[in-house]
Order: structure tokens, then sequence, then C-alpha cells
């Protein structure tokens, strides 16, 4: 391997965006190609960031030419670009969810784990600052032993039907990163409860999924977790988490463009609106995980989330699933 990590993007949508800038801003790391079938999106990505455009990712995993991809392509390819990956000694960082099936999970997870690249799954907000901070102090002892956890993610606005169609529904899209939030937090969850509704959105109904959705769970050590998520919020992108532990509490609060407050006759500590989108909120992060990553193929070390991680909030997303449908508790295994 040269000095330079050569990567390919997999995948020219919105997240293969986010990759390719990331690639584009790290030192030690060359965009060779963005990999996407449909020709157009790949062409201009390629052009955007001054590499090379291809259409066929097994063939660039296999080519030579590249050290390491980042899987953003639909959640059907990962387990096999994994596959072909590891077969062919290319380190790997991939989106999640790793597979909407826990069963085609598991038929990797040997593979995954005994390879000689590294492989890290794509949940970013481990590498947030906010919840960093929040989480350096948990370690520090600061606030004692963790009795509660409540973590809120809103989107801005519903993802369109055809996007709904195929994301597996909101617990493996969506709260999925909630559910590696909580276990950053408390590694061991043992029993999941969910509620789910249809507060607002006709089509994500009509996809026999929810918009609107809650999520209790309990560690090991009976902490208890909370998880509110909504597929809308009218004042931007909600992103906050809170830490109640015996010594203290924890809060990590939404950002906005500017610390800047106005307040006059009409308002008082009036602050810009929240940022809007989910590039924006983690722009940070995504770029701070895939400085891990890198340091990590450098290095031989694990800093971002494993397979195993990946695997455990998919577990815990099927428990949703099935507890929002039987309105039972179910408790889980994640070894």
């Amino acid at each position: 391997m040269s000095n330079s990590i050569k990567f390919a993007v997999i995948g020219a949508g919105r997240i293969g965006v986010v990759h390719a800038s990331s690639v584009s801003k790290i030192p030690g790391a060359t965009l060779e190609y963005v990999v996407d079938p449909i020709k157009e999106s790949a062409d201009k990505l390629a052009s955007q960031f001054g590499c090379k455009a291809a259409y066929d990712a097994e063939a660039i995993i296999k080519s030579g030419e590249v050290d390491a991809v980042i899987i953003g392509s639909p959640t059907p390819t990962h387990v096999p670009l994994l596959s072909t990956a590891i077969d062919h000694g290319i380190h790997a960082l991939c989106e999640k969810p790793i597979d909407l099936d826990i069963k085609n999970v598991d038929e990797l997870r040997q593979k995954a784990n005994s390879a000689k690249t590294h492989i890290s799954i794509g949940f970013n907000r481990r590498f947030d600052p906010e919840y960093n901070t929040a989480k350096k102090k948990v370690s520090e002892g600061v606030i004692g032993e963790i009795e509660q956890l409540i973590i809120i993610s809103r989107d801005p606005a519903p993802a369109p039907q055809a996007y709904i169609h195929v994301s597996g529904g909101i617990f493996r899209d969506m709260t999925i990163h909630d559910f590696d939030m909580a276990r950053y937090f408390v590694p061991d969850i043992v029993e999941v409860s969910a509620l789910g509704t249809n507060s607002f959105c006709d089509y994500i109904k009509e996809e026999n999924d929810f918009d609107n959705v809650t999520v209790t769970m309990r560690g090991a050590k009976n902490e208890l977790i909370t998880i509110v998520n909504s597929r809308h919020a009218s004042f931007g992108y909600d992103q906050r988490i809170e830490v109640f532990g015996e010594k203290g509490m924890l809060q990590t609060d939404n950002i906005t463009p500017s610390t800047v407050k106005l307040s006059n006759g009409e308002v008082t500590s009036s602050t810009d609106a929240y940022l809007q989108f989910f590039i924006e909120r983690y722009s940070l992060a995504y770029q701070y995980e895939l400085e891990a990553f890198i340091r990590g193929i450098q290095d031989g070390k694990q800093y971002g989330s494993t397979y195993d991680d990946g695997r455990a909030a998919l577990i815990l997303a099927d428990a949703a699933v099935e507890s929002s449908r039987t309105g039972k508790a179910v408790k889980v295994n994640l070894n």
C-alpha cells in the first residue's frame, strides 16, 4: 500500500457526496473512484471531486487499484460487497444497516470478524463532538453510574415514499442510529419495548410503517433508556441526548448556525433556527469517522463501530419491530 490510501466511494447518492467530500479533505487519503451503476450519477460526482468514475463496484474492488472502499450503496448490496472486499484484501467502511435480515448479517459474521483487513460500520454519531464529550465525561465518572439515558432524534421532514418503501422501516432505518448511540453509553441491553403510531404521513402508513415512535430499553444493570423519534419536526433537525446518573446529569443541545441571540420588544434570546439536515448536523462526525477509519488501517486498531456493533443495532431494531406489533417487551441477547 502506498503512503496515501486510495479510496473508492461506492454509491453516488447523498451519502456518497458526504463521503467523497470527507476523503477529499483528509491528508493521506486519495479519492480514486466514485462508483455507481447509474452512469450519470457516477460521472457527475466524479467530475465534482476530480476522480475517475466507474459503474461496477465488484470490478473496482477486484481491480487492485484501490486500498479501501466506503460502501454507501443500497442496503441489499452491503453484505455482498463487504464479502468481496474481505476476499480481495480491501479495507471497508460500510454504511448502516449491514442488512435488513439478521440471517444475512450472521452468515458473514465469522468472515468479517476474522478479516485481516479493517472493517467498520458507519455509525458516525459516535464521532460527533457533542456526544463524544458526554461519553468522555461518563467514562471519567463525572456523573457516576448511568441510571437513565434519553435520546431524541427527529427529522425535519419524512423521506420520499420511494425511500420509505425500501428502507426496512423506521426502526431499521432511522432508530438504528439511536440504538447504536444507546449502546455507546450502555453496551449491554437486555430488553426492548416499542410503540409506534401514524400521526401525520399517509404514505408512510401505506407502507405499513410508523412516522412517530418511542422505544424503552433496559440495560443489564437496570439502566433505563428512552428513544424518541419522529419523521418530522417543524423547527429543524432535533438531535439531543440526556445522560442521568447518581452524581449528576449531562445534556447536549441542538446546533444552530451561530450562537448569536436576539432580544427585543418581541422576542427574548431568539436564535437562528436549528440545522435542517443530517449532513449539516453531522458533517464533522463524518469527517472524524473517516479519520478514525484511516488511523485504524494504519495502526491495526478499531476506533469506530465494529461489525458486531452493526449486528447488535439490527437485533435491537428487530426487537423494536416485534414489540411494536405485539405490544410485548422483547428480551434480547446481543452476544
